[in-house]
């Protein structure tokens, strides 16, 4: 997929509201979100810097992030999960 960030080298953060929601339920760490992003299947710019992005692990995900060029940062704010995949 064609993103502006290196998964691999992105720094990645959460918010608190998706680390204790989203994270928590999922029973995920850092290294699941970045696997995750790794193998999104659509990843959507919906705006200057906010981006929606859909996984599918172990169920149909989505995670809303802003990317900061400049810092090399990938923020994570909230996810929804369920649904079909698009």
């Amino acid at each position: 997929m064609d993103t502006p960030w290196q998964i691999e080298t992105v720094d990645i953060t959460v918010s608190k509201h998706f680390a204790l929601k989203y994270m928590r339920k999922w029973n995920w760490d850092f290294h699941d979100v970045r696997d995750a992003l790794r193998h999104a299947y659509e990843i959507k710019k919906v705006s200057q810097h906010k981006y929606e992005i859909y996984i599918n692990k172990k169920s149909y995900k989505k995670i809303i992030t802003i990317y900061y060029h400049p810092e090399q940062k990938l923020f994570c704010i909230t996810g929804s999960d369920g649904g079909t995949r698009q």
